[in-house]
């Protein structure tokens, strides 16, 4: 079972404005090949998949509970497709093209099928495709293959930092450089307890530390990096058992957190007349508040 917080894992900066082409550029971190929907649903069905638990259990905790954390991560680049997007188009009537700017942006998805919203897909408008999800039953494949996937998000999101200097979308990333690379130290020490391979010396991956990103940097001086977040109130505690020591960075202990961040609010977002979105009047709200309070 799942605990929802209503909270995103940071908070994002509001947009000065909208930029609905990097919000194009951000979707391959969400639904791309190594987007956060691969990520999520890898653990997880490794995690629903795992087979000489109560043996194996700080592996099983250790997947189970990044999987969770992966839900969040989806909410976080969601929120800020959303916010990017955010005041592309203004209400007029259908017979002026109110949407006419769309057809020359890089993905017309976004005000096609969501009315300016986040899409299930990549950068190219493709699908998240579930043969993405990798979950062999072999413990130490699967973990190297969750080190993989670590890094070769690790490098997309770069690639996407690099695309773009809007300060929402470079947040979110910096953020997710590292948590990423937790979840990477992570998978890599539990892989040198099963196989005595120090995987930990091939990180970065790619080779370019966080603190060349002032966004990482700032979350790095906070400790995110030496953090792995518990979420679940009783569960999910062997993570202990491989999340521990000293941090590669020599500066200071990893450390297990028991429960999520503090976050930030999740942004709420503006009516889209234009698109009919959420497509209640007005009246019609006072109308529905009205039958609310009734009840």
């Amino acid at each position: 079972m799942y605990l929802r917080v209503d909270r995103l894992a940071i908070e994002l900066p509001q947009p000065k404005e909208a930029d609905p082409n990097a919000a194009a550029a951000v979707q391959e971190l969400l639904g791309g090949r190594f987007g956060e929907m691969s990520t999520l649903m890898n653990y997880t069905y490794q995690s629903f998949n795992f087979r000489g638990r109560d043996k194996l259990r700080p592996y099983y905790d250790l997947i189970a509970n990044i999987a969770t954390e992966e839900l969040g991560h989806i909410e976080l680049v969601a929120a800020t497709i959303n916010l990017l997007l955010q005041g592309s188009t203004r209400p007029a009537a259908p017979d002026a093209a109110p949407l006419s700017l769309a057809k020359n942006l890089r993905n017309t998805h976004h005000f096609i099928a969501t009315g300016q919203a986040a899409l299930v897909g990549n950068s190219m408008g493709a699908h998240w495709n579930g043969d993405y999800v990798f979950s062999s039953g072999n413990l130490v494949l699967d973990l190297l293959h969750n080190f993989f996937l670590e890094n070769g998000a690790r490098l997309q999101k770069i690639r996407v930092y690099e695309m773009t200097s809007n300060p929402v979308a470079r947040e979110m990333i910096g953020y997710l450089l590292v948590r990423g690379g937790v979840h990477a130290l992570a998978y890599a020490k539990a892989l040198e307890t099963l196989t005595g391979v120090n995987v930990a010396k091939m990180l970065p991956i790619p080779n370019i530390d966080n603190s060349k990103f002032p966004e990482a940097r700032k979350f790095e001086s906070a400790g995110l990096h030496r953090k792995l977040y518990r979420f679940s109130p009783n569960d999910y505690r062997e993570v202990a058992k491989i999340w521990s020591g000293p941090s590669p960075a020599g500066d200071g202990m990893l450390e297990v957190v028991d429960g999520p961040p503090e976050g930030g609010p999740v942004p709420d977002l503006a009516e889209v007349p234009e698109e009919f979105v959420p497509g209640i009047a007005p009246e019609e709200l006072q109308e529905i508040a009205r039958k609310l309070a009734s009840a």
